[in-house]
């Protein structure tokens, strides 16, 4: 996925754990080896070069596809999951895959608490120790080495946490409307919610809208809050967002 993910467990029996892992990390390689653009041998990749039917690929394919196509009715069409008219998922994919490791990590007898980065976005799941909450950084994107906030998952048993931007890649998100990248006021949008495959899709999503309808947009989801920056130095978020920073 061209990214470096990070897991943090707390809890659990350290071998049972280290079993988890290892299986959870070949899923991850497993995950890619799938859904590749860069892969000529990816089933997504002989999927866009008519070689396969999204029958004939893995059934995560398809179910990742099909979460794609309700991303993009719930956005109308501001995220999706082709490009140039072929199959393109990887909008998607990072956050769903780094969603189920987490979820298959905290299945773990006795496991309290996970943490799963995935090039930024975090799905966190119980807690880091009993009685505090766990907390993730957003990187200010005017001024480096700086946060903008502080999220805290204290009051939920599951938080995720994704960013789109330009500032570490470039202008890299597309506006699916013209095949372009996007041209916004936004330097980065965070999205805050339970689940990291549906947060990573509405950063991206919001990004592309610009930031004043981005805000109207995301207001409407419900469990969902956000920090947008712009380009001019200007924060906006969502009114619940102040009971998620700490």
């Amino acid at each position: 996925m061209g990214t470096v993910v990070s897991l943090d467990v707390r809890g659990g029996a350290p071998e049972a754990v280290r079993e988890v892992l290892r299986e959870v990390v070949a899923g991850l390689h497993r995950v890619d080896a799938l859904f590749s653009t860069y892969r000529a041998d990816s089933q997504v990749s002989r999927l866009a070069a008519g070689e396969l039917t999204v029958g004939e690929c893995d059934p995560e394919v398809a179910e990742v596809l099909r979460l794609g196509a309700e991303a993009e009715r719930i956005s109308e069409g501001w995220f999706s999951t082709s490009y140039r008219g072929r199959p393109d998922p990887t909008g998607i994919v990072k956050g769903w895959a780094v969603e189920q490791a987490a979820v298959r990590l905290a299945a773990v007898e006795g496991v309290i608490g996970v943490s799963v980065n995935g090039g930024g976005d975090v799905q966190l799941l119980g807690v880091p120790d009993p009685g505090r909450p766990w907390r993730v950084g957003v990187s200010d994107p005017l001024r480096p080495g700086g946060l903008a906030a502080v999220i805290s998952a204290a009051g939920t048993s599951g938080l995720s946490v994704a960013t789109s931007g330009t500032v570490e890649r470039g202008a890299h998100i597309v506006d699916p409307r013209t095949g372009r990248s996007a041209v916004t006021d936004l330097l980065a949008v965070t999205v805050v919610g339970p689940r990291l495959t549906w947060t990573d899709c509405w950063a991206t999503a919001a990004f592309a809208m610009g930031s004043r309808q981005a805000l109207t947009w995301l207001e409407s989801l419900p469990e969902v809050e956000a920090l947008l920056i712009t380009a001019g130095d200007e924060v906006r978020c969502t009114g619940g967002l102040a009971a998620r920073l700490g």
